[in-house]
């Protein structure tokens, strides 16, 4: 079985703004699509050179997304979010081929995010943390941090991207991690919960660890997004690796218990040809279905030509989000930019 989805939109979704004054001025990363109320969203991080802030977008009728909110800021109040506050996952449904319907716990929507402790670019060991809200636009911080500290040695340089989820009256955070060394490895692990509040790590040992010398992963097995695939019986982890060649692509693996990880061997979504908008990376998966047909939402990143320049800040590559599809469909078109 694969789950390959080959038709590219060639263009980015959502873009930068490149505009100075905004959260998302440089760069947007991280998507997390979803559905809610009969409405298509996506929420995303917005880099404007001091750090990652969160945005909300919404698919409009005619395909395309809307210019993003900012909902999630950072707050110089608190020391973990002085910088940095980054929504990577809003608890939703299991199932691979669903409309990633919310799902709300007392109300509530659950979220988690990452910050970072210092000013720049993921500056610093990672924390993750987690916050809920009534509308998606208001988010107040609840719970615990999980931090790098209190893990295995693996994940000890900090802690990046999660994944919020719910089993069999469990919850289950996926999550990958750097390694303390000045050229780092990333791999993914996971924590469980009953109550949200205190979480405890599966393993001591990443459930899914860098490949072999010369593979897509050698370096990188980092941002999961975990989803059941009832017609196959098994679990499925998208993912990107890091390969020596500097590049990231999305991987994936299957697990019969969320626990045992295999990985298949596929690239699922390689680097594009030069001049396209993921000729560095194609990296970073949020998968959903519409109409029960696989729609792989990622970061697609390029080289510009001429680096963007607003005032003291610069930036050398285009970073933004792009979509890929199992059946050719409508081609989204690119954002209002």
């Amino acid at each position: 079985m694969t789950y390959r989805t080959p038709h590219r939109s060639g263009a980015l979704v959502v873009t930068p703004s490149e505009d100075p004054s905004r959260f998302d001025a440089l760069a947007v990363d991280c998507p997390f699509v979803f559905s809610t109320d009969g409405r298509r969203g996506m929420t995303l991080v917005g880099w404007d050179g001091v750090g990652y802030q969160t945005g909300l977008s919404w698919e409009r009728p005619d395909g395309r997304w809307s210019v993003p909110e900012l909902v999630f800021p950072r707050d110089p109040a608190v020391p973990h979010r002085r910088y940095n506050t980054a929504i990577t996952s809003v608890l939703r449904e299991n199932d691979l081929r669903s409309d990633g319907r919310l799902l709300r716990v007392d109300g509530h929507h659950l979220a988690t995010f990452h910050a970072y402790p210092a000013a720049g670019y993921e500056s610093g060991p990672g924390v993750i943390g987690f916050a809920r809200s009534t509308d998606l636009r208001s988010w107040e911080e609840v719970g615990t941090l999980v931090r790098p500290e209190e893990g295995g040695e693996w994940e000890r340089g900090g802690l990046y991207k999660s994944w919020l989820m719910q089993h069999d009256g469990r919850y289950w955070l996926f999550y990958n991690a750097k390694t303390a060394e000045r050229r780092w490895r990333e791999q993914t692990g996971a924590l469980v919960s009953d109550d949200l509040r205190h979480w405890e790590r599966v393993s001591d040992q990443p459930l899914l660890a860098n490949g072999p010398e010369g593979a897509a992963d050698e370096r990188f097995a980092s941002d999961p997004c975990v989803l059941w695939d009832a017609e196959a019986g098994h679990w499925v982890m998208f993912y990107f690796g890091l390969a020596a060649d500097g590049h990231a692509r999305e991987l994936c693996a299957t697990s019969p218990d969320l626990l045992r990880w295999t990985k298949t061997g596929e690239v699922l979504l390689d680097v594009g040809p030069p001049g396209s908008v993921d000729e560095t990376h194609a990296h970073k998966p949020a998968v959903i279905a519409r109409d029960g047909r696989l729609e792989h939402y990622y970061c697609a990143v390029s080289p510009r030509q001429e680096p963007l320049q607003l005032g003291d800040l610069r930036q050398p590559e285009r970073r933004g989000i792009a979509v890929a599809r199992e059946t050719t469909g409508e081609r989204v078109g690119a954002g209002p930019r």
